[in-house]
């Protein structure tokens, strides 16, 4: 287990307990959340380590891996998953300044994303941990090598892709220091990740689904991802709002914190944190950060 004793991001000891979330997906324990005081992140405590993670993953719950269809909301996600990858595409294209080009996509699941991109003429690489989510790419024709290839890699891309992967990463600035690298200049990198100080966060506290103990190691507010970046030579040019993941999310939640789901009570949550989230994308349920290099 790794218990921080100082931020996992900016290094302050200025830290403490702010409230507990349970595994609801695969083990039923129940894990700590604490925050930073100085940068404002709140990360998992006493987590397990990269060796040990793993076994936290195998569930056929787990979409981005099995591709599941069973139940209402597996079916919800698949069923605008299509429109989202679409809006996925456009954004990296304008923000890239390129219509084709070189995409990495890390943590890039069943590659979904990256066959709607090599579709469009890009040329894809994809990077996954879990070999039955790689499979499933590879049988789309997508190249997708195991995460740990990352640190060898040596092309370099005009986007770099992480779409809800960076709070699952346990070596974040290793991870930051290589993109860098991989970026070609004028290029740039896209991620999106669940926002704590969004209003269904608030409202549903600690059976907010996004919250996903153990596996998601870090809690992101747009605040804390300014001096992340910076810290790694690199700063964020926009923040797009992802207005379907307020719905995903608040009927997870709803289930988690009721034991059944309500769809009418998620819906209009759902709705009640867009609204709020309306003109301001960085109070979203998830944000999508669109990050340019600097040095």
């Amino acid at each position: 287990m790794i218990h921080h004793h100082r931020c996992p991001l900016c290094s302050s000891s200025s830290i403490k307990p702010v409230l507990s979330a349970r595994d609801h997906t695969v083990s039923k324990e129940t894990f700590s959340i604490w925050e930073c005081e100085t940068c404002t992140a709140r990360f998992t405590q006493d987590v397990p380590d990269q060796n040990e993670i793993g076994h936290y993953y195998i569930s056929e719950d787990y979409i981005s891996h099995t591709e599941t269809k069973q139940g209402f909301i597996n079916r919800a996600y698949h069923a605008v998953r299509e429109f989202t990858l679409q809006q996925k595409k456009k954004l990296v294209c304008r923000y890239a300044g390129v219509s084709k080009g070189d995409i990495l996509d890390i943590g890039c699941g069943t590659g979904a994303f990256l066959k709607v991109m090599q579709d469009a003429g890009w040329t894809v690489q994809g990077l996954e941990p879990d070999q039955g989510a790689r499979e499933l790419a590879a049988s789309r024709g997508v190249s997708v090598l195991p995460a740990k290839a990352l640190q060898g890699l040596t092309s370099t891309y005009n986007a770099i892709s992480m779409w809800h992967v960076l709070e699952h990463v346990h070596d974040l600035h290793g991870y930051l220091e290589k993109i860098n690298l991989l970026l070609k200049p004028g290029g740039r990198l896209f991620i999106a990740v669940p926002n704590f100080t969004s209003a269904d966060a608030v409202a549903y506290g600690e059976s907010w689904a996004a919250y996903d103990v153990p596996r998601h190691l870090y809690h992101f507010s747009p605040a804390s991802m300014k001096p992340l970046m910076a810290l790694h030579g690199m700063a964020i040019e926009s923040m797009e709002p992802m207005w379907f993941d307020s719905f995903y999310v608040s009927m997870l939640s709803e289930k988690y914190k009721k034991g059944a789901g309500s769809l009418i009570s998620a819906c209009w949550q759902g709705i009640s944190s867009n609204a709020a989230a309306l003109g301001h994308s960085d109070q979203c349920s998830s944000v999508i950060y669109v990050i340019r290099k600097i040095i």
